[in-house]
C-alpha cells in the first residue's frame, strides 16, 4: 500500500496547469443582509451565446479564468434572487477585471415559485439511488430511525430490529456515509429518528464505495444546518401505545464569514412491549414471552467548517451517542405432557454504552473546476457494559445467577480522494482508503453450564481505487475497480477449552459499471445499466462466539469459522418523468457463493435447547423486479407507491442432507397525501409482505397501515403532527420452522400507537448549504455518474 501512495503521490502533483488569457473577479453579496452569497451562478455571454462562467464559493467571491480577449455581458444568477447584467472588457490594457462587490436582491416571485419546490415527493429518485426526505413523510414520524424503515421502499424490519434490503440481511448501513462500532440493529434503535435528515437506498454502488454488503448500501444523514446567521430548530414528541416513549431534539448553527459552527441535542426516552409465544409440536411445549424495553438514547453533535480561503476548507465534528436499555424478561415454558415441570425464567438486563465519532475533513480546490483532493479522518469507539441477572421460579432448571459482557471496539478510516475533470465531459477519480478495526469482549458467567471466556478480533483493509466517467451525446458511461488487501486476526479463548484461533489473509478485485442512455434532451425517459462485484465480510455479530441471547430454549450466537461470500449482480432500470410526476422500472440478477445465513442445531448435552448461529452455505441465485412511482392525482390528492417482487433459489447442507429452496417474495407500499388546505396534510400509508421461505424456517406475510396529519403555522416555523401506527395491530413477526426442529411462533411489538409532535424553526438566516464531501451522502454527480 506504501507504494500505491506513492504511485498515486507522484500522479498528482505533477499536473500541469494551462496559461490564462483574462480573469474576472469579484464578490457577490445580498444586498439587504450584506452576507455573501455562495453558489451564485457567473455568467460571461458573447451575444446570445454563453463563452464560459463560473461559480461563488463559500465567501461570495468568484474568479474566471482563461477568457479570451473580448467585449461581454456578464451576468450573476441566483434561484431566488433578480439576474444583473453589466457590460465588461478583457482586453491587454484590461486583462485582470475586478468588479469588486457585487449586490443582488430577492425576487418576490421567484421566491413564490421556490415554495411550491417544497411540495416534492418525499421519496426522489436519482440516477444510482432512492433518496428518502424523512422530514416530510407524516407517516415516518416515530422515536428511532428503526421505527421509520419499515415504511421505506425495498427495506424490511423484523420483529427483532434486524434490518433487510431486497428480502436480505446483509446490508451495509452507514452513518454521514462512515461505518459505526454497532450492528445494524443497535445503531437503527439508537439515533432518534428527529436527527435524521434523509435516507438514501444504493443498490449498485459503484467501484468508489466500499464493496461490503451484497443488497446494497443504506445510508442515514444526519441533520446539519448550515443557513446563514444563527438559526435553530426544536421538536418534541410522544408515542403512547401499552407504554409511552418521548422524543426531543434542539439543533443550532451560527454562520458568519468564514465559519460555522453548529450543534445539536437528540434523545429518545421510554417503553416499548413484546409479546410472543413459540410452541415446539414434536417436544408438546411452548414458551411464552413478555418483554418490557426501557430504552434511553442522547446523541450530542459538534462540529464546525472553517473556509481558510477559496482553495481550502478544513470540517471536524464529533458525535457522541449515550445509550441505555434495560429490558425486563419474563419466559413461561410450559410441557403440555409434564405440567409438574414447567418453570418461568426472568431475565433483567442493563446494557450500557458509549458510542463516540470523531471526523477531521480537509479539502484542497486546485485553479480548474472540480478538480479537488481530499484527506479524511474518521475514529470511531464503543464501550459497552451488559449486566444480566436471571432468576427462575418453578421447576428450576438452574439456580439464580449472574451474567457481564464487556465489550470494546475501535474503528478508524482514512480516506484520501483526487478528483480531476479531465475535460468538461470526461471525470477521473483516484483514492486510497485504510480501515482499522480493534475489538476485544470478555464473559463472566455465574451459570455452571457455560465458562468465562474472552474473543478478540483484529481486521486491517487496505483499498485502492479508480473510477473514469465520459459522457458522449446521449450516452454516459462510468467504469470502476476497486482493490482490497483484507487481514484478520482472531482469538477464542474459553477456560477449560484449547484456544480457537482463526486468521485470514485475501487480496480482491471488485469491478463495476454504469452505462445510462438518455434519449430526450428533456430527459424525461432514462434507461440505466449497471453491475458490480461486492463481498460480505462477516459481521461481528455473526463470528463472535460469545452468545448474545439466552432463554430457556434458545441461544443466539455466532460462528467465528465464518469465511466472506461473494455476489455478482446486475441492474437494468427504466426511469420516465410525467407531467405530474414520475416513475421508476427496473430489474436485477445476483449470484451469490458461500452465502452466509442462520442455521439451527439442537445442543449435544440438552436436547431442548436450540442453537441458533450462522453458517456458509453453498450459493444463492436471486432476482427481482421493482417499480416505484409518484404521481399527484390531483391538486390535493398525490400518491407514493412502491412494488417488489424477489424470487431466489437457495442451496445448502441441512444436517447432511443437501437441500435446495425455490422462493417468491412479495412487498408492496402505498402511500396517499391528501393536501385539505395550505397548512394541513393528510397521509394515510399501507405495507403488505408476502411469505418467504429460506432454508430452515418460512416467514409468514405481514401487513399493517398507519395514517397521520400534519398542520404548519407561524408562517411555516412551526408544525404539528399526529399519528396513528398500525391501526388495526396487524403488524407481526410469525415464523414456521420444518427442519432440524419443528415449531411455530409469533412476536408482537407494542406497534399500535398515537404519536404527537411540534416542531419550530428560528433564526432569519437564508439557507445558502455548505457542499458537503460527495463521500459522505455517497452521491456521483448525476453528470457522469
Amino acid at each position: 500500500m506504501k507504494q500505491h501512495l506513492y504511485i498515486i503521490c507522484i500522479f498528482l502533483f505533477s499536473i500541469s496547469f494551462y496559461g490564462q488569457k483574462g480573469v474576472v473577479t469579484g464578490t457577490v453579496l445580498d444586498k439587504n443582509t450584506q452576507e455573501p452569497v455562495p453558489y451564485a451562478n457567473v455568467v460571461l455571454k458573447s451575444g446570445s451565446n454563453i463563452a464560459t462562467g463560473g461559480i461563488t464559493n463559500e465567501q461570495g467571491f468568484f474568479s474566471v479564468k482563461e477568457i479570451p480577449y473580448n467585449t461581454y455581458d456578464f451576468e450573476i444568477q441566483f434561484i431566488g434572487y433578480k439576474t444583473i447584467t453589466k457590460a465588461i472588457n478583457v482586453d491587454k490594457s484590461n486583462r485582470k477585471v475586478n468588479l469588486g462587490s457585487l449586490y443582488i436582491e430577492e425576487d418576490a416571485v421567484a421566491l413564490g415559485s421556490v415554495e411550491i419546490v417544497t411540495e416534492r415527493s418525499t421519496i426522489e429518485q436519482k440516477i444510482d439511488r432512492k433518496v428518502i426526505n424523512v422530514g416530510k413523510d407524516l407517516t415516518t414520524v416515530g422515536a428511532s430511525a428503526s421505527d421509520i424503515m419499515g415504511n421505506i421502499p425495498s427495506v424490511s424490519i423484523n420483529q427483532d430490529g434486524d434490518i433487510s434490503f431486497r428480502g436480505n440481511e446483509n446490508v451495509r448501513v452507514l452513518v454521514d456515509g462512515k461505518p459505526t462500532n454497532l450492528s445494524s440493529r443497535e445503531l437503527l434503535q439508537q439515533i432518534p429518528s428527529t436527527s435524521i435528515k434523509t435516507i438514501e437506498l444504493i443498490t449498485n454502488p459503484s467501484a468508489k464505495y466500499n464493496p461490503e454488503g451484497m443488497s446494497g448500501i443504506i445510508n442515514i444523514s444526519l441533520k446539519k444546518n448550515t443557513n446563514l446567521g444563527f438559526n435553530g430548530s426544536i421538536n418534541s414528541g410522544i408515542t403512547y401505545g401499552q407504554r409511552a416513549r418521548y422524543n426531543n431534539s434542539l439543533s443550532l448553527n451560527y454562520r458568519a464569514g468564514k465559519t460555522n459552527f453548529y450543534g445539536s441535542y437528540n434523545n429518545r426516552l421510554g417503553k416499548s412491549t413484546t409479546d410472543g409465544i413459540v410452541t415446539r409440536t414434536v417436544e408438546n411445549n411452548n414458551q411464552l414471552t413478555d418483554n418490557i424495553n426501557e430504552n434511553t438514547s442522547h446523541l450530542f453533535k459538534l462540529g464546525f467548517d472553517y473556509m481558510i480561503n477559496d482553495k481550502n476548507t478544513l470540517s471536524i465534528y464529533t458525535n457522541q451517542n449515550l445509550f441505555e436499555t434495560i429490558i425486563d424478561g419474563n419466559r413461561i415454558i410450559n410441557f403440555f405432557d409434564n405440567p409438574s415441570a414447567n418453570f418461568t425464567q426472568r431475565d433483567i438486563t442493563d446494557s450500557d454504552n458509549v458510542n463516540a465519532t470523531y471526523n477531521a475533513d480537509f479539502k484542497h480546490v486546485f485553479a480548474k473546476e472540480g478538480h479537488t483532493i481530499e484527506l479524511e479522518v474518521d475514529y470511531n469507539t464503543l464501550d459497552s457494559d451488559k449486566e444480566y441477572d436471571f432468576s427462575f421460579t418453578g421447576n428450576n432448571p438452574v439456580e439464580n445467577y449472574e451474567e457481564l459482557i464487556e465489550d470494546t471496539r475501535t474503528n478508524t478510516t482514512i480516506n484520501l480522494d483526487y478528483v480531476n475533470p479531465l475535460s468538461e465531459n470526461t471525470m477521473l477519480e483516484l483514492g486510497l482508503e485504510t480501515r482499522l478495526r480493534r475489538t476485544d469482549n470478555s464473559y463472566i458467567t455465574g451459570n455452571p453450564n457455560f465458562n468465562n471466556s474472552t474473543f478478540f478480533y483484529d481486521r486491517d483493509i487496505y483499498s485502492f481505487y479508480t473510477t473514469f466517467g465520459q459522457t458522449l451525446d446521449k450516452w454516459q458511461y462510468n467504469i470502476g475497480l476497486r482493490l482490497e488487501d483484507y487481514n484478520v486476526d482472531s482469538q477464542f479463548d474459553e477456560v477449560g477449552e484449547n484456544p480457537f484461533n482463526f486468521t485470514d489473509k485475501l487480496f480482491n478485485i471488485f469491478p463495476s459499471g454504469f452505462l445510462k442512455y438518455t434519449p430526450n434532451k428533456d430527459q424525461k425517459n432514462t434507461y440505466q445499466l449497471s453491475f458490480s462485484r461486492r463481498i460480505d465480510r462477516p459481521s461481528l455479530n455473526q463470528i463472535n462466539p460469545i452468545r448474545q441471547l439466552n432463554t430457556p430454549q434458545i441461544i443466539l450466537t455466532g460462528n467465528p469459522s465464518l469465511v466472506p461470500q461473494f455476489t455478482n449482480s446486475i441492474e437494468l432500470n427504466y426511469s420516465r418523468k410525467l407531467a405530474k410526476g414520475s416513475f421508476t422500472f427496473g430489474g436485477f440478477y445476483r449470484r451469490i457463493s458461500d452465502e452466509i445465513n442462520r442455521r439451527g442445531f439442537f445442543d449435544e448435552n440438552n436436547p431442548n435447547l436450540l442453537i441458533i448461529d450462522y453458517d456458509n452455505f453453498d450459493s444463492n441465485d436471486a432476482y427481482g423486479f421493482e417499480f416505484s412511482s409518484n404521481y399527484r392525482l390531483t391538486n390535493w390528492w398525490s400518491l407514493n407507491s412502491s412494488f417488489d417482487i424477489y424470487s431466489r433459489t437457495q442451496k445448502g447442507v441441512i444436517e447432511g442432507e443437501s437441500v435446495q429452496v425455490n422462493n417468491t417474495l412479495l412487498n408492496a407500499k402505498l402511500n396517499n397525501s391528501f393536501k385539505a388546505t395550505k397548512n394541513l396534510t393528510f397521509q394515510l400509508f399501507t405495507f403488505f409482505s408476502g411469505r418467504q421461505e429460506i432454508l430452515q424456517y418460512e416467514l409468514k406475510e405481514n401487513f399493517f397501515m398507519n395514517a397521520g396529519a400534519r398542520y404548519n403555522f407561524a408562517k411555516g416555523k412551526g408544525t404539528l403532527s399526529l399519528n396513528f401506527n398500525d391501526i388495526f395491530r396487524t403488524q407481526r413477526f410469525a415464523f414456521e420452522t420444518y427442519r432440524t426442529i419443528i415449531q411455530e411462533g409469533e412476536f408482537r411489538r407494542d406497534t399500535r400507537s398515537v404519536y404527537a409532535g411540534i416542531t419550530y424553526r428560528f433564526g432569519s438566516g437564508k439557507n445558502k448549504s455548505l457542499k458537503r464531501k460527495k463521500r459522505d451522502k455517497n452521491v456521483k454527480a448525476d453528470k457522469l455518474l
